[in-house]
């Protein structure tokens, strides 16, 4: 065909012409795709020059996206819920038993605040102690013993290269202590919370557990105040360094209750090593407990130091979850605000039993 005849058909088909051309065209791409570039171009992409990669853009959305994926497929395993601790209500110090209780809590991974109640403040004519709920004396000595134990199981049936970590917190009351000094009972308490830190140094088991101390401080136990007061202070005097947990109650609220604001506050932040882990067994609880923070907030212009909250949820008495109390305080913080922010409730639980 001449070339004259190929220009006029052009101008005749030259829709038609023109689709047969790209359609060609698109056929010549896919082969090249399909067969690959040549042996040069090939080494070329294989080996790029530098100066094409130093014109390569960076985008860091897309670098935020691999570090993601990467990271979910090192570690593909959900993020557990936080659970609640079991703190107990002791009646021995045998060391087997404490052994195999701390065991328990790291086979649960408890990690947190744990309470050891070992009853109320008292003396034996020879040293301080407490009274067991078996009735019998345990000698402060005898109790960090019992403790160390607990902290010895813990530590020993942890994963390989757990991270998890306790507070454990000697737990006394501040029911009629039987005691010739209250405020000397305070201080050998925090004398002893030393005592286990040290010997959990030595033991190479604070990297897992940390020495603490605890009171369950009802007002309708101490309606005079003086007997908790000059505990906390004994406490206080010694610089402990470490917290006491207040895991008691407010017994009616500082409205109608049995302690003034003043008296509360002191036992539940007011005093420098105080905190709050509140008995929450109910909405009305939840309720006291809120008003106590509000006060405090407009009134001394400091907070509640909530470390969480402390329920007795049994199988046989259907008492409210751990969950359940810490959102029940959280909502009653709010609504009592009035637009204030709320004081702030770790989401730490411990159940007692």
């Amino acid at each position: 065909m001449s070339v004259e005849n190929c220009t006029n058909l052009l101008y005749k088909r030259g829709p038609a012409v023109l689709g047969v051309c790209i359609a060609g065209l698109l056929c010549l791409i896919v082969t090249l795709l399909l067969i690959g570039p040549p042996e040069n171009a090939r080494a070329a992409a294989v080996e790029p020059p530098q100066q094409a990669a130093s014109l390569v853009s960076f985008d860091p959305l897309s670098a935020a996206a691999m570090h993601i994926s990467e990271h979910a497929q090192a570690d593909p395993k959900p993020r557990v819920p936080t659970r609640a601790t079991i703190s107990l209500y002791e009646r021995t110090t045998s060391p087997r038993l404490f052994r195999r209780q701390g065991c328990s809590a790291a086979q649960r991974g408890a990690t947190g605040v744990v309470i050891l109640d070992f009853g109320k403040p008292s003396y034996n004519g020879h040293t301080y102690g407490t009274m067991l709920f078996s009735g019998v004396f345990a000698g402060n000595k005898k109790i960090t013993g019992a403790m160390l134990d607990y902290a010895r199981g813990y530590a020993a049936c942890l994963p390989r290269g757990s991270n998890d970590r306790i507070a454990l917190a000697r737990g006394t009351s501040n029911y009629h202590p039987s005691v010739p000094s209250v405020y000397k009972a305070g201080r050998k308490w925090a004398r002893e919370t030393m005592t286990l830190q040290r010997a959990l140094r030595a033991g190479s088991l604070d990297a897992h557990v940390t020495s603490a101390a605890a009171d369950d401080v009802e007002p309708a136990w101490d309606r005079s105040f003086w007997r908790t007061r000059d505990f906390y202070r004994g406490y206080a005097d010694s610089r402990v360094g470490h917290a006491l947990y207040n895991y008691g109650s407010l017994d009616g609220g500082i409205v109608s209750g049995v302690w003034n604001a003043h008296q509360a506050f002191y036992v539940t932040g007011g005093m420098r090593y105080a905190h709050a882990i509140p008995e929450i067994y109910n909405r009305t609880m939840a309720r006291e407990w809120a008003a106590l923070a509000q006060v405090a907030q407009h009134r001394y212009h400091r907070s509640v130091k909530f470390a969480g909250v402390m329920t007795e949820r049994t199988s046989s008495n259907h008492g409210i979850k751990p969950r359940d109390a810490h959102r029940m305080l959280v909502r009653e913080l709010t609504v009592q605000g009035r637009g204030d922010a709320p004081a702030r409730v770790p989401a730490a639980y411990t159940n007692i039993r």
